[in-house]
């Protein structure tokens, strides 16, 4: 039989250009599975209003992120994917879903370069299910393969939030830049609640049960809520830390809607009057380093808890391009791991 294996990360606009960050947002926002309105509701809000006042603000941004060889999340990927394909038995090809390599042209080029493809293993860059991110890769995928790979059997690697091998390389990752006197922030990308609802496949328990989170369910195969809490905790227990020195919250919000709580911006600027003046940042939710945690963590969340009396910020960089992260990708590929 022949593999192939293909990783799937978020995607960077070309450059920090204003035109190319605004055909990047617009790809991007225009994803049902990101804002879920119907189209020409989504069309007034991204097209009418976002994407007239948003375009230059996140150009200023990615261009203070940006490094000499192109986009940290691209540069990131791409030497990860190269890392993995050197380890693995099976061919590793990397996309995008926003932006490129697209995941269409990417299809095309396996079909090309393995024209006797029988399966092929897809990796959503995703730890945690979430409609916004791992839906909507594995949505795209079926969708593209279908015309550009028919009869190609493909598997997707379910989320990984709980696998005891990846919160172990978190933990090794996290405790290797904590300082012992400081506090512990997991900052986690943030949906609206109505996106767990939405998510939920018994429609009767994410927001409808007190505690869901706590209470066994199936819907917590889907909860991003539950998910996030789930990592916390078995990091938490891998790294000896009491309930004082650690704190959970979801970053990037958009819009009035309800989002998940609390919002780490609110932790920066109230942390420091609790006492809590040495904080360290990881960001689970990302594989990659890119604008939500180079900018909108290290530079503007720094910012707000140093401006709100802090003493001292780290930054946790997320896995990257590890050694041990690539290896663990490799072996989930040749194992064809679920």
């Amino acid at each position: 039989m022949s593999r192939a294996a293909l990783m799937i990360n978020l995607g960077s606009p070309k450059s920090y250009d204003v035109p190319d960050v605004k055909k990047y947002l617009d790809e991007f926002l225009m994803d049902e599975h990101v804002i879920d309105l119907p189209y020409f509701w989504r069309s007034l809000i991204v097209r009418g209003i976002i994407l007239n006042v948003r375009p230059k603000k996140s150009a200023e941004a990615y261009k203070s992120i940006w490094w000499d060889d192109g986009s940290p999340l691209i540069v990131l990927s791409e030497k990860l994917a190269k890392k993995v394909n050197d380890k693995s038995s099976d061919p590793v090809y990397l996309a995008m879903r926003y932006a490129e390599p697209s995941i269409a042209g990417t299809l095309q080029k396996i079909k090309q370069e393995q024209p006797d493809l029988d399966a092929l293993y897809v990796i959503p860059l995703y730890p945690h299910f979430a409609m916004s991110s791992y839906e909507t890769v594995v949505d795209k995928v079926i969708e593209t393969a279908a015309e550009e790979l028919p009869g190609v059997n493909i598997k997707f690697k379910k989320p990984w939030y709980d696998d005891e091998n990846y919160v172990s390389l978190l933990a090794d990752s996290i405790k290797d830049a904590l300082p012992d006197d400081h506090h512990l922030l997991l900052s986690y990308h943030g949906v609206p609640l109505r996106h767990l609802k939405k998510s939920d496949p018994t429609g009767v328990h994410c927001c409808k049960v007190e505690h869901c989170c706590q209470v066994d369910s199936e819907a917590h195969r889907t909860c991003y809520r539950h998910q996030t809490q789930k990592t916390s905790q078995l990091l938490q227990e891998k790294l000896g830390l009491d309930d004082n020195r650690l704190t959970i919250s979801y970053q990037s919000r958009l819009g009035p809607d309800q989002w998940m709580q609390p919002f780490t911006k609110d932790i920066f600027a109230g942390h420091p009057d609790k006492g809590i003046r040495k904080i360290a940042v990881a960001c689970p939710a990302f594989v990659s380093d890119c604008l939500e945690t180079l900018e909108e963590i290290n530079v503007e969340g720094r910012e707000t808890f140093m401006e709100a009396g802090g003493e001292n910020f780290e930054f946790i960089p997320c896995l990257n391009d590890r050694k041990e992260w690539a290896d663990l990708l490799a072996r989930w590929i040749d194992t064809d791991e679920d």
